[in-house]
């Protein structure tokens, strides 16, 4: 059992999410940055879709009522265990009655917490992540809160040895990143061709409302092509009747809008580009007022990105069991 001490700025429950249910409206949710939350489980011997506790900006202080083995991956929050630091990419051993405490985040926004048998708690949908905007899933579908009380799952046969480390060409750096890759499309062309241009040349910045349903940038105003209004969209020339919004997928109201795990999926704004899915990763590592720039790619190119990712990823893992089992 862990006791929630203090729940930092938001603390929430999640796995890789939950699929297959677009049709009715319901986003995936789970980890913003998958590559983390399955490295953190992996250093722990779980499965890498086990629940984990994603922590942004300010990590919790939690209570341990139980022995048990964890693993940070993500952001550097200067965790402790009764305040000895411990590092992250790291698997560590926890005593009954320690206090795991996290600080402000010195690089990244996002951390994610393993614990040797995954957080417990009940499943929606097929999934343990939490969706926050109708409150379902996680605990009690919301952010941890003071005094609450997470179970920890069954470890019998995990194999998680202290001390395990990620190699260090394996772990990410969030201080200086490189641009970000989208495949643009569908509705680009509605855009003018300078401000298509534009977009990829332009510095965006992540503003203070950026969060898990979408990363609002600042930066240029994009100009789209003056049309007929059709019948059933509005009247702005961003308006569209009606599109499928892909998790990654940027819609310009006024300036972009990324839209992440917990957003809609759908509506009436055009969207002119994906984040291609390694790259959402990285994203969701970047802080408010951290700038940026996007990179257009081929499908080829983002395809050739993800079996990168999924290589880079099988290495780490293998690298982690041999440690465990030797």
């Amino acid at each position: 059992m862990i006791e929630v001490l203090e729940p930092g700025i938001s603390t929430t429950v999640q796995d890789l999410g939950r699929y297959g249910h677009y049709h009715i409206g319901m986003p995936p949710s789970g980890a913003m940055d998958q590559f983390s939350h399955k490295v953190a489980n992996y250093l722990v011997g779980n499965d890498e879709n086990s629940a984990t506790l994603e922590i942004t900006y300010q990590g919790p202080d939690l209570k341990f009522e139980e022995d048990a083995v964890v693993a940070i991956a993500g952001a550097d929050m200067e965790a402790t265990i009764n305040d000895e630091s411990i590092s992250n990419w790291e698997t560590n051993q926890i005593d009954a009655g320690d206090v795991l405490s996290f600080n402000f985040a010195t690089e990244g926004a996002r951390s994610y917490l393993a614990v040797a048998g995954g957080i417990d708690v009940s499943l929606m949908m097929d999934s343990r992540s939490t969706y926050t905007l109708i409150g379902i899933g996680g605990y009690n579908g919301r952010q941890l809160q003071e005094g609450d009380t997470l179970s920890i799952g069954d470890t019998r046969g995990n194999s998680a040895s202290i001390g395990t480390q990620v190699p260090d060409e394996h772990r990410p750096t969030y201080s200086e990143m490189d641009p970000i890759r989208v495949v643009m499309g569908l509705c680009d062309y509605r855009l003018t061709n300078e401000s298509k241009a534009e977009f990829l040349e332009t510095e965006w910045t992540v503003t203070p409302e950026a969060d898990r349903v979408g990363y609002r940038l600042d930066g240029i105003d994009l100009e789209f092509i003056e049309r007929e209004q059709p019948f059933g969209a509005g009247t702005d020339p961003s308006n569209v009747v009606d599109l499928g919004y892909p998790v990654g997928s940027i819609q310009v109201p006024e300036q972009p809008i990324v839209l992440m795990r917990d957003a809609v999926t759908g509506g009436g704004y055009a969207t002119i580009g994906t984040v291609i899915s390694p790259d959402r990763n990285r994203l969701a590592q970047h802080r408010t007022h951290q700038s940026f720039s996007f990179e257009g790619v081929t499908i080829d190119e983002a395809l050739s990105a993800r079996n990168d990712l999924t290589d880079r990823l099988e290495a780490i893992r293998s690298s982690v069991t041999k440690e465990n089992n030797s």
